[in-house]
């Protein structure tokens, strides 16, 4: 196992090497990818912030990544994408990923084009690309949105490990990584996408969260806080 970081990571078992890598480095990315049967890329700026910033490491560096991957002929990418670049679809609406996005600020635009990016060298260069639209990743929901987006740790690895070891004969998908909530607003995948389906559900936790059983708008954004004009404007230039 090759692990990459900007900070320097420790070895913790023999399987492992590890890396210090800035994912804008083109030539360190390609370096430390050689070799490599497959690839789980979740490095990036994971929250809003100004865009310029999002776009030179969050989308610059995925094209890295799948450069690399191109070059050294490594036949599996797996991209970490969000429920964030569909969190303007209602609370009402159940959302499969074949529908058009429609990113609730600067930070779900980022991951929009990473998905982009991940089916253009699907279809031009022949890589097999995976997107996880990843939901909220806590070790337990702790507030009312996280009854419908939470995504548990057993189920994020089931996720990824499912991504990066199914057919290499998927050339592109893109999946929603959620548990099995009660109240989610995705479609999980079919099995022809990827073979796991969640097994936690955040419902078993309801009974530890505030509000839990205030009913949300049905035409209430996805994306909850995350879609109020006040999140992206402070990130906006004067």
């Amino acid at each position: 196992m090759v692990l990459l970081d900007r900070t320097v990571l420790q070895v913790e078992a023999a399987n492992e090497v590890v890396h210090t890598v800035d994912l804008r480095d083109a030539g360190a990315v390609e370096a430390a990818l050689a070799g490599a049967d497959a690839v789980l890329h979740l490095g990036g700026l994971p929250d809003e912030a100004p865009l310029e910033q999002l776009l030179d490491v969050n989308v610059l560096g995925s094209h890295h990544v799948l450069e690399a991957a191109r070059r050294s002929a490594i036949p599996r990418v797996v991209l970490a994408s969000s429920n964030r670049v569909s969190g303007f679809y209602p609370t009402g609406h159940r959302t499969g990923p074949q529908e058009p996005v429609r990113p609730d600020g600067l930070y779900g635009v980022s991951k929009a084009a990473i998905e982009a990016l991940g089916r253009l060298y699907a279809d031009k260069f022949g890589v097999s690309v995976i997107c996880l639209r990843i939901g909220s990743f806590e070790e337990v929901p702790t507030d009312p949105r996280h009854l419908a987006t939470w995504l548990s740790p057993r189920d994020a690895v089931g996720f990824c490990r499912a991504a990066l070891t199914g057919p290499f004969s998927t050339r592109f998908a893109t999946v929603y990584a959620v548990s099995a909530n009660t109240r989610r607003f995705w479609e999980l995948p079919a099995q022809s996408e990827l073979a796991y389906m969640p097994i936690d559900n955040a419902e078993t936790h309801a009974s530890q969260i505030t509000d839990a059983d205030v009913p949300a708008g049905s035409e209430a954004p996805q994306g909850g806080p995350y879609a109020l004009p006040e999140f992206t404007l402070k990130h906006l230039q004067p």
